[in-house]
Order: structure tokens, then sequence, then C-alpha cells
């Protein structure tokens, strides 16, 4: 219920707004946005739908795939994170626009560049909160786990998977909310195909009503993308605790 008068909250403010500047050039009112929404709800915007989740899919799992290995050496070694720290660096604060440039240069229009501006904006982020999670675990509980022998199986899932996994769920939190707007940006800048491409052509025809309509679309299926993925790391954390 809470959402529900949450949605109605905004609804209302953005009805007010409407009244205060009627022009739908800067702010189309709900009722003509959800007409244009049912509008676009056809095989054009699902196939851009689908060319956007399947960059989103192919970004998550470059930035798990990258930012859990790298991120969890550099917790454990100082020597690996002194070394790495300053190119991760680097790569976090290097604005988009510059990687626009180079992914321009090197492939030009297509799929590659949402793919690739999303994860290098997404594996900084990814690499730095396994280091967190890696350093919280209890060097005290580590040394008694050797003295005592432990495999170091038992102390890889049982220690240090299990103190990072609450970082590794942030991540993925992170990355499946943050993908779709990395992608679709990606998209508009460079892309051939998708959301973004969809909300840049609005834009050249000055259709601010299908613009709003299809931001709407991407925010609804963004917010859809994060809660399965919560949902399905959820339960493979289950069938590795009882495994």
């Amino acid at each position: 219920m809470k959402a529900v008068f949450g949605i109605l909250l905004v609804l209302i403010v953005w009805h007010l707004l409407h009244f205060l500047f009627p022009s739908s050039l800067i702010l189309p009112g709900p009722v003509e946005t959800f007409e244009v929404f049912v509008k676009i709800l056809n095989r054009e915007t699902f196939e851009a739908l689908l060319s956007t989740l399947l960059k989103g899919l192919v970004t998550t799992f470059i930035v798990i795939a990258v930012g859990l290995p790298v991120g969890f050496v550099m917790g454990i070694s100082d020597r690996v994170y002194e070394f790495l720290r300053p190119l991760v660096t680097v790569v976090q604060a290097v604005p988009v626009v510059s990687w626009l440039v180079v992914v321009i240069f090197l492939w030009g229009i297509g799929w590659q560049g949402p793919v690739v501006i999303s994860s290098l904006s997404l594996i900084p982020v990814a690499v730095f909160t396994t280091v967190s999670g890696v350093r919280s675990v209890d060097r005290k509980l580590l040394e008694v786990m050797k003295v005592y022998r432990v495999p170091r199986r038992t102390i890889l899932k049982e220690v240090y998977l299990g103190s990072i996994w609450p970082f590794v769920l942030s991540i993925l939190e992170v990355s499946s909310g943050n993908v779709w707007k990395a992608v679709v940006m990606g998209e508009y800048l460079c892309g051939d195909r998708g959301l973004g491409v969809l909300i840049s052509w609005a834009r050249q025809y000055v259709d601010v009503p299908r613009v709003y309509a299809l931001t709407i679309f991407t925010v609804v299926l963004g917010i859809s993308f994060e809660r399965s993925v919560k949902v399905l790391a959820r339960r493979v954390w289950k069938k590795w605790r009882l495994s």
C-alpha cells in the first residue's frame, strides 16, 4: 500500500507541476504521457527493449566477472591493492564523454559502445566494494583457522564468501539498478538500436511526451530487473549455504 500511495503522490505532484507549466514542450501531463505510453507498446519498442536487455545482461556479467575477482585479490594482498588502485581510480574518474570518444573511434556506432561505457562505469564500484568486504574479515579468525589447519576451501566458503556476501548483494543491487541508466545513456550517445536510440529519435523530433513515456517504460523495466536479480542472488546464496 505504501508503494501505491507513493505513486499517487508522484502523480499528484506531476499534475500540479503540469498545471504550473502547461506547455507539453516543458512537462507533458500524466494523462497525455499515459496515452503515448500505451501507443509505444508495439513491436518496435519491444525489439528495442530486447536489445537493451541483452546489453544490460552482458554488462552485469562483465562487471561481476571482473569486479569480484579483481576486488578479492586486491583485498587479500596489500601489494596488489597498491599496484592496481591507481588504475581503478583513474578508470572511475574518467568522464563518460572521454570513453565515448574512444569507443566511437574503435567501434563506431553499434552495440559495443554502450556495453563498454556501462562496464567501465560500474566495474570500479564493484572492485572497491569487494575490497571493503574482504578487508572486513576478522584477521584473528583467519589466524586461528590456519593454526588448526582448516582447509582453504572451507576458509574461502565459510569465512571470505560469508563475509563479503552482503557486499556482493550490494554490487548486484547497484549494478542491476544502474546498468539500465548506463546502457540507455550509451545507446543514446553511440548506439544503433535500443531504448536509448528511441529516446534520441524522440528528442530529434521534439516529441517530449514520447521521451517521458519511454523514460517511464525504462524505469519500470529497470526496477523489475533489479528486483529479479536480487531474488535470484538470494536463492543462489541459500543453495550455496546448503551445499
